[in-house]
């Protein structure tokens, strides 16, 4: 197969988008709420401009996901965009850019908005896990306005946990970084976790039970890899970067990075010999997310063993860190790349490769820019 990178690189107009500040002027028509928190992730958006530059692509420009998006990419006459937004504001806020730009007709990195949505709402993600029989700790959804012992509320969580006393995880459905997320011993104290986070996000908040286990993260994106700019085509999607978060004494559940940036002691890589099984585990399940739900790019998983080592899905990360690694800062999703002889911007190629082949190949009739292009 022609390789899609060389013919194109001279051609894309790539537009690196990042999430807008709602309280800037022009942003947005009326400033509201964001359930998420706000975070415009533009250091990690010039990092991939970066990448995509030292890569070959001489026109790449950072913009903002905000009201001003569509006259940017007009007025730069952008071909192609990549996705590095977790949205400004409003409920589903992570569908929003790539709704725009399917409606713009500007073929994009990133996920469909109707994956974008379900993967960044935990408990509509949890559901579809438990509907695909891929394993997921129990839970019970408090939607804002409701109570854990409110009628309805209170039968569920009977129905889920019977008699139950703990612990828990209560967690935003929609969030960031680990923020608003409470270990809760006992039952009787759920309620005023709730509310704290009901009050945070006013959003629907996922009480799940807590695993004692260890923690576990794993990237997969497409079944293309390139490795020292040399593209190969697996027979299944890319897992990569398998590790066990480390906690430190007394830490149950992983502190946000806002409060401690994650570093190298943060987490292990897995041992291809003694962690053997594990990693077998945790390739599978990502094979099996990737597969089922269709994705069109990468993903970070956060899976989590219970007392009898049985793993299951936490939650999916839809846009996860690909910030470069320095000062003493990593990404987990970029940790173990050596061990795949992989450098930062192999993957950013990677990522590229993989959405531009999925699109030539089973959307056509969406990318009649990019046909343009190939054919001369």
């Amino acid at each position: 197969m022609f390789n899609l990178l060389d013919l194109l690189s001279p051609h894309l107009r790539i537009a690196v988008i990042f999430g807008g500040t709602r309280h800037k002027e022009g942003a947005v028509i009326t400033p509201t709420h964001n359930p998420r928190s706000d975070k415009t992730y533009e250091a990690v958006a010039a990092d991939i401009a970066a990448a995509l530059g030292r890569c070959g692509f001489a026109h790449v420009e950072l913009m903002p996901e905000d009201m001003t998006l569509g006259e940017r990419l007009r007025r730069f006459n952008a071909n192609f965009a990549w996705l590095n937004s977790g949205g400004t504001q409003g409920y589903a806020s992570s569908a929003h850019g790539p709704s725009l730009l399917e409606l713009f007709g500007i073929p994009y990195v990133g996920h469909n908005p109707l994956n974008a949505a379900v993967l960044d709402n935990k408990h509509m993600f949890k559901y579809a896990l438990q509907g695909l029989g891929l394993p997921t700790p129990r839970f019970v959804v408090v939607h804002f306005g409701e109570s854990i012992d409110g009628p309805g509320v209170r039968e569920h969580f009977q129905a889920v946990f019977g008699d139950g006393s703990g612990p828990f995880v209560v967690k935003p459905v929609s969030g960031r970084a680990s923020l608003h997320v409470h270990l809760v011993e006992q039952r009787k104290d759920l309620s005023a976790a709730v509310a704290a986070v009901h009050a945070a996000t006013e959003n629907s908040v996922l009480v799940e039970a807590f695993l004692s286990g260890r923690e576990y993260c794993i990237g997969v994106c497409g079944p293309l890899v390139i490795r020292g700019g040399v593209p190969t085509r697996q027979d299944r999607p890319f897992c990569f970067s398998a590790l066990e978060r480390t906690f430190e004494a007394g830490e149950r559940i992983f502190t946000s990075m806002d409060v401690k940036p994650i570093s190298s002691a943060r987490f292990r890589l897995l041992d291809d010999g003694a962690d053997a099984e594990i990693a077998r585990g945790l390739v599978a399940i990502g094979e099996a997310i990737y597969t089922a739900f269709n994705l069109e790019t990468a993903v970070r998983l956060d899976i989590r063993a219970g007392t009898n080592g049985n793993l299951s899905v936490l939650e999916a990360n839809p846009k996860p860190d690909l910030k470069f690694p320095k000062d003493g800062q990593a990404s987990l999703i970029t940790a173990g790349l050596d061990r795949q002889a992989m450098s930062y911007d192999d993957l950013i190629l990677t990522l590229l490769a993989n959405r531009l082949d999925f699109l030539v190949t089973r959307r056509p009739s969406g990318v009649p820019n990019i046909l343009r292009l190939l054919n001369g």
